[in-house]
């Protein structure tokens, strides 16, 4: 395991090519603000290449199993949009939305309901 800078912070992070879904760890600087500290990483004149470590890579598109690599170096100026994977929302499946909607009907019937 690499050892990383005290003054970085690692932010999980979904990257998207033109051809290629990653998902990985990032590390950013501990100083810059906490809105914009990826912009500062993609921005930063001396970095041609964005280090990415625990990466899942798949084709655009792709339902298959991804690949995993310990480490990536992808060029920056392949990345199309980065955020942290915090912010993803994921595709929900016809299961999952029918799940949702009998829970939200559930959840509209109790709040209708008189306590006791």
């Amino acid at each position: 395991m690499t050892k990383q800078p005290s003054d970085t912070a690692p932010v999980e992070v979904c990257i998207i090519t033109k051809d290629h879904e990653i998902k990985g760890t990032v590390y950013v600087s501990k100083i810059a603000k906490s809105n914009r500290e990826l912009t500062e990483l993609l921005n930063d004149k001396e970095r041609r290449f964005l280090a990415v470590v625990n990466a899942e890579i798949m084709p655009q598109g792709s339902i298959g199993t991804p690949k995993r690599y310990d480490f990536l170096e992808i060029h920056i100026d392949s990345i199309i949009i980065m955020h942290p994977a915090s912010q993803t929302l994921f595709k929900e499946s016809s299961k999952a939305q029918e799940d949702i909607a009998k829970f939200r009907q559930l959840r509209n019937r109790l709040s209708q309901t008189k306590p006791f």
